[in-house]
């Protein structure tokens, strides 16, 4: 017997209805906002990964040469596959330019809960505005996503990577050299260690240190903040476009977030405004949702042009929507099942199915079950109703309809099917 390979999944009919109704609703929230769907090629050239996460991720890609001897790789998310789509065919748009996306992803990692070798996203990127208001409406857009799905327990972290970074840079760490750094508060291990290799004074540290652990209420953090960056300009001027945005969230009617200053995603091209969400159900792998502004067209090739946006891990989502309730998608009729009583019934039964379909879910009972069975069948198949196709019904020009909840029925003429809403 041949097993799915390991980390991924097979969905049955019931999970397949739940993650399209999830799907179905970040869709119409996306669109809401006015982001249009694009769709992106399942694997990329090595290069433009390793463009964007250095030579390192190849221990986590599923990579291979094609036949042609080109170095290929199936994507392991789908911000690279966007910005690439965008430098060669969007770039000269006019803008800002709203995109989203639903997609399959790979990477050879060990499977766990929540963490899956092909795992699915759903994302938007809002590209071409600078302003504090387009990273606002990002991060709402993501909440309100969340609040329409119905997911109750989550938690928004907003953190701001570009104070973070001029902190840095007024300790004279500058560039590319900050971004070990941002990968080992990502991470939280090794930043002593780089700090001293970068030969970070003891005000630097000071100042940064006591950013990472600035977590909580806007007021509280912002004093504090502002009390530690008193004498940090550029530092100071990051946090003033932080403030700005957390005011336009005010406007939005969103206050259920904190602020974690701490936060330092581990990808070198986040330039600015960074936020998380967690759903904290799910232990140790919570993280549903991260994003932030971020600059990334250049190394594709690309003109530079202020980006931001965000990922679900769509996975995780669904999972967290489970955990709170017993069935994710609301229940839903299964329609009408036509059941021929009898092979002679056959071609009237056909047609039957064809009027009911016009307005209704139906099947055609391909069984050839005897009545009780097929009453039976439908019962356990969720049909809300049955068309029993019989003989006499059939010689008056008419058929059964059998309500299966309250059993009632009723004889319906045929040529009426086709306006029938059952």
């Amino acid at each position: 017997m041949f097993k799915a390979p390991r980390g991924t999944r097979d969905f049955l009919p019931d999970e397949m209805r739940e993650r399209r109704y999830v799907e179905t609703c970040l869709r119409r929230v996306f669109e809401d906002y006015g982001y249009r769907e694009i769709v992106t090629p399942t694997f990329e050239t090595l290069e433009l990964i390793t463009a964007k996460s250095g030579e390192e991720i190849k221990e986590h890609l599923y990579h291979f040469k094609d036949k042609s001897g080109r170095n290929l790789a199936l994507r392991p998310e789908l911000t690279a596959p966007v910005m690439r789509l965008y430098v060669n065919k969007l770039q000269f748009e006019a803008k800002p330019l709203k995109l989203y996306y639903f997609g399959s992803c790979f990477r050879y990692e060990r499977p766990q809960s929540g963490r899956y070798r092909e795992f699915w996203q759903a994302g938007v990127e809002l590209i071409g505005s600078p302003y504090p208001e387009a990273e606002a409406e990002v991060i709402v857009l993501a909440a309100d996503a969340l609040d329409r799905l119905g997911l109750k327990n989550y938690e928004l972290a907003i953190g701001s990577i570009g104070t973070l970074r001029a902190v840095l840079e007024e300790s004279g760490v500058k560039g590319e050299d900050q971004n070990p750094i941002m990968s080992a508060i990502d991470k939280g291990e090794g930043l002593q260690e780089l700090l001293d290799q970068k030969n970070v004074g003891e005000r630097g540290r000071r100042i940064l240190m006591g950013m990472l652990e600035l977590r909580g209420d806007k007021d509280n953090v912002i004093s504090s903040a502002e009390n530690l960056l008193s004498d940090s300009p550029k530092a100071l001027k990051e946090l003033e476009n932080l403030k700005t945005l957390l005011a336009f969230l005010e406007e939005y009617g969103v206050s259920r977030y904190v602020l974690d200053l701490g936060i330092a995603r581990g990808l070198d091209y986040y330039t600015g405004v960074v936020f998380e969400i967690y759903a904290p159900r799910l232990g140790a792998e919570k993280q549903i949702c991260g994003g932030g502004a971020y600059s990334l067209a250049e190394v594709f090739g690309g003109k530079p042009v202020a980006t931001c946006g965000f990922a679900f891990g769509f996975d995780r989502l669904v999972l967290a929507l489970k955990k709170e309730r017993k069935s994710i998608a609301p229940s839903a009729s299964r329609g009408c099942l036509v059941v021929p009583m009898g092979e002679g019934m056959l071609s009237t039964a056909i047609k039957v199915s064809r009027f009911i379909r016009k307005n209704n879910l139906c099947e055609l009972e391909l069984g050839r079950r005897r009545l009780r069975k097929a009453l039976g069948y439908a019962d356990r198949r969720g049909f809300r109703y049955v068309a029993i196709v019989g003989e006499s019904e059939v010689e008056r020009g008419c058929v059964v309809i059998r309500d299966m909840e309250s059993g009632e029925q009723r004889e319906v003429e045929i040529e009426k099917l086709k306006e029938l809403k059952l």
